[in-house]
């Protein structure tokens, strides 16, 4: 499948910025069942400052936003061809060591009831895919898809406690469980293509959990399926923190509103 992606973050300050940085991970990488076949990455209202590989090898763009500026516009667009891998993406080591992924971070960090399901789990005789496919399920029934309740700092616990998040809150507590369970587990970003819509207003976010018979195998909780060739991945991480496709800082305390649209077509 080829897909052709248009990628735009808006940003509108409410003053003149004075000193702001930003990083992107919006340049995905080839690995197993994705092809880049062309991507382009611009930015309007601020100057990138160099390109280098993260702790997880992402490719990342640090972007300084231009003094007295009120606007940044980031835009990205390419063509990508995928095949579909069921989810199986095997043994690659395009990002990092297999081991850096058995560590938790703060925003995974598993309170009680994260500890109670990853107990609960462990009584029950499957083997690794069919027990991580029942541990997404049971995620999603307990905490269903609700738009509005959790924000980009809201951890795995306090969004298990809250009962409903996105996308981000799914691949928290997934990843959390997991690795109480005794996988590496990581986090991913990118984007995935709807059957019924072509605009959309975000990225999307799925788990890959490391199984010693299969390597990387793909988990999208909030969908309750492996990723497919409808799939685009474009970052890695412990977290949402190390794979956001945009994170900044600015030094003046300038708010700031954020406008994201994303176009994806086969």
């Amino acid at each position: 499948m080829i897909l052709k992606i248009t990628h735009n973050t808006h940003y509108q300050f409410t003053m003149p910025q004075v000193y702001a940085l930003q990083q992107l991970r919006l340049r995905p990488i080839n690995k197993p069942g994705m092809t880049i076949l062309n991507w382009q990455l611009s930015v309007t209202g601020g100057d990138q400052q160099l390109s280098y590989k993260d702790q997880h090898k992402n490719q990342v763009d640090l972007v300084l936003v231009s003094a007295g500026s009120e606007t940044l516009i980031i835009h990205c667009e390419g063509e990508v061809q995928t095949d579909n891998l069921f989810g199986i993406m095997g043994e690659y080591s395009l990002h990092g060591p297999t081991w850096l992924y058995e560590y938790g971070s703060s925003l995974t960090y598993p309170g009680p009831l994260i500890k109670k399901l990853a107990r609960s789990m462990r009584n029950e005789a499957f083997g690794d895919v069919e027990l991580l496919h029942n541990l997404s399920s049971r995620i999603l029934e307990r905490v269903p898809y609700r738009a509005g309740l959790t924000n980009p700092a809201t951890s795995a616990e306090n969004a298990f406690e809250i009962g409903g998040g996105v996308c981000q809150d799914h691949t928290h507590i997934f990843i959390s469980a997991a690795r109480l369970l005794g996988y590496p587990a990581r986090y991913i970003s990118g984007y995935l293509l709807t059957g019924d819509r072509l605009e959309q207003n975000a990225t999307h976010a799925w788990a890959e959990v490391f199984l010693q018979s299969l390597g990387w195998v793909g988990f999208d909780v909030s969908n309750g399926i492996s990723p497919s060739e409808a799939y685009v991945p474009i970052a890695v991480g412990l977290d949402y923190c190390d794979a956001a496709p945009v994170s900044g800082i600015n030094y003046d305390g300038v708010n700031e509103e954020l406008l994201v649209s994303v176009e994806i077509e086969q």
